[in-house]
């Protein structure tokens, strides 16, 4: 049977152990990141810093798709080519954030629980990302792990809101990314994480099965399974990988194309070596992959520092912590050169 165009652009993205680079910073966070390197934010050094990137040789050997946002999909290269089709004749599949952010959960019993919107035009914004050259999508949900939440109401909320959003980019012939993200920014125990990721990810494969999103044309973003990142004891990436897989086991079927990682608050050393980890667990029933943020930028944009001649080294230390978390998907960590 001839795959749907979601599920074979899935099956691109992640072929050969490639994974994706996620530059879908808001305005806002990429101003918190810029001016902490000392770099004003305003459309242009945005746009200075994510071509940067986007022209690093080799990426395309190890980055099957790029994650855009709004602003970037609607610019484009020095030299006039459009960000997406840039993207693209590198062989790079491009994608768009289409969420409009996490908001508090109306009359939630405790102050952090969040709900992420967008959902309203969704349909109309997806034609136009389309014909923009977008050809997957990404929408990302906020679960706050705490000793009395996440509720049962913000994880059915969030999952009903994914799952709808789900439906609409099959739809409109994308590859819908979820992201159900249980934030570890906290002193809980690793126990803890598991428990909260398994509810989180249970309840986003009812709210699928409810708006008959097909799996094989999925693509599913979450957080590995660690220690709360404040708490005194911390798992290593043994034991993060074999909590993780045990829940993924637990929740996402197998007809799900494929499993991303986020690195979310982790150093850029230890999302790489929980990530090798995880790829040396046998007989894994998904595609497992990586779709990093800061994680794969971060040294990059300390060292661009906002200089242009500072523009080779910094597309040098891209190109080397991008080589290395491929290399971390394949299980191959340990052998893989340090250098550039």
């Amino acid at each position: 049977m001839t795959p749907s165009a979601p599920a074979a652009t899935a099956r691109e993205i992640l072929a050969d152990g490639k994974g994706i680079l996620a530059a879908d910073e808001s305005t806002g966070t990429m101003t918190k990141r810029l001016e902490a390197v000392g770099v004003e934010s305003t459309e242009q050094t945005r746009r200075r810093f994510r071509e940067l990137m986007f022209r690093t040789p080799d990426i395309e050997r190890w980055l099957g798709g790029v994650i855009l946002y709004d602003e970037t999909i609607r610019q484009s290269t020095d030299d006039g080519v459009a960000m997406a089709e840039h993207l693209a004749r590198r062989g790079i599949v491009p994608g768009i954030k289409v969420d409009g952010g996490a908001k508090p959960l109306a009359l939630a019993p405790q102050e952090d629980e969040k709900v992420t919107e967008g959902l309203d035009g969704l349909r109309e914004r997806f034609a136009e990302y389309r014909d923009l050259g977008a050809r997957f999508a990404k929408w990302r949900a906020v679960i706050e792990v705490g000793d009395d939440i996440p509720s049962t109401a913000a994880l059915e909320a969030n999952a009903h809101a994914m799952a709808r959003y789900a439906a609409l980019a099959q739809e409109a012939g994308l590859t819908p990314i979820v992201e159900p993200e249980a934030i570890m920014d906290g002193t809980h125990s690793i126990d803890r994480s598991a428990r909260v990721t398994e509810d989180m990810l249970r309840a986003l494969f009812v709210q699928l099965a409810h708006q008959r999103v097909e799996l094989e044309g999925l693509l599913v973003k979450t957080n590995m399974v660690v220690s709360g990142y404040r708490g005194q004891t911390q798992a290593g990436p043994d034991e993060v990988a074999e909590r993780t897989v045990t829940v993924l086991r637990r929740t996402v079927p197998a007809a799900v194309a494929g499993v991303v990682f986020l690195s979310g608050g982790q150093t850029d050393e230890q999302a790489t070596a929980n990530l090798d980890a995880i790829s040396r667990v046998d007989e894994l029933p998904w595609t497992v992959s990586f779709s990093y943020a800061r994680a794969l930028q971060g040294e990059a944009m300390r060292i661009w520092a906002g200089k242009e001649n500072n523009v080779g080294d910094a597309q040098d230390a891209f190109h080397r912590r991008t080589r290395l978390t491929a290399a971390a998907n394949r299980g191959e960590l340990a052998a893989a050169p340090s250098g550039s």
